[in-house]
């Protein structure tokens, strides 16, 4: 996936060490003269040149500075060496994140979320394509109307999975997805239905304060999984500064069936939503991490 080269090299700065040559993925530069100068015609815009120079001769035009200036906290830009953190410290976090479904009333400040989806940029994407789009709801009253768009999707589908005609002409055709759908979801899905309209209980959003859709935009060599990365370092950024999260996996399958409920907040024609995480001030408390299923292992020697 060829980009246009944005690299500068400031000639009075550079040493020629040629360390930027050695890490750059797209052979963008060469030393000529002693110096590093740009001879490719094409780069990953990834930055690795302007982080490895010890002059700090290099900069990279694409990459915008406000994205590592944080609101809520404040970044030592200092590169954390390999094997430099503390590991118990890490998995801690990690495994201390759990979901949340039992959220407080607060609103979430917008700083907050803003640095959320700077966290969120920080993580890989597949040929450093970064063609990632969020959509920020920093209200409860936006995170109703999604829940409210995916309720009627969901009752929807709902009444199409109740006839069994339809489901048995499905699977001959190929298409078993209703059928399987009726037999996991259909009853629960009736009854998180029910609970809203009778009772005004958010079974889908959990009574989250905010939430934020996570989605790519064409051009992009992976698109769910570079989502999906994205979300994962939010999730844990998240839990860091205080709030609670939970990946709303209903959402996402309703706008993969439905654009158009994420039409009503922006979302454009040519994007596609694959993580939707709701957020807020949690109300549960734990007190111990509990591990995980054992999962399925090989190992080939």
């Amino acid at each position: 996936m060829p980009q246009a080269v944005t690299t500068v090299i400031d000639p009075e700065r550079c040493n020629g060490c040629g360390r930027c040559i050695r890490v750059c993925p797209s052979q963008t530069l060469s030393l000529v003269g002693g110096k590093a100068v740009v001879t490719g015609d094409s780069s990953l815009n990834c930055g690795h040149c302007q982080a490895v120079c010890p002059e700090g001769a290099v900069r990279v035009g694409s990459l915008d500075p406000e994205q590592t200036s944080f609101a809520t906290f404040e970044l030592d830009e200092t590169w954390l060496p390999h094997g430099g953190y503390d590991l118990p410290g890490l998995v801690r976090l990690m495994a201390s994140r759990r979901s949340c479904r039992n959220f407080r009333r607060e609103p979430v400040p917008r700083e907050m979320l803003a640095d959320l989806v700077k966290i969120g940029l920080s993580a890989p994407s597949g040929t450093n394509s970064q063609r990632w789009s969020f959509t920020v709801l920093p209200s409860r009253e936006k995170v109703l109307e999604l829940a409210q768009g995916v309720g009627r999707v969901m009752a929807e589908f709902n009444r199409m999975s109740e006839k069994a005609w339809l489901r048995k002409l499905m699977r001959l055709v190929g298409k078993p997805q209703l059928d399987e759908y009726f037999h996991e979801y259909h009853d629960s899905v009736s009854r998180g239905l029910a609970e809203w309209e009778e009772k005004g209980i958010d079974r889908l959003m959990h009574g989250a304060a905010a939430a934020i859709m996570i989605g790519s935009r064409p051009g992009a060599s992976t698109p769910k999984e570079d989502a999906l990365l994205a979300a994962g370092h939010m999730l844990l950024a998240a839990h860091a500064m205080g709030l609670g999260t939970c990946l709303i996996g209903f959402a996402v399958a309703v706008m993969d069936q439905k654009p158009e409920v994420g039409r009503a907040f922006g979302v454009g024609p040519d994007e596609k939503i694959h993580a939707v995480i709701s957020l807020g001030w949690p109300k549960e408390e734990y007190v111990r991490l509990t591990g995980r299923r054992a999962p399925a292992l090989r190992w080939c020697d």
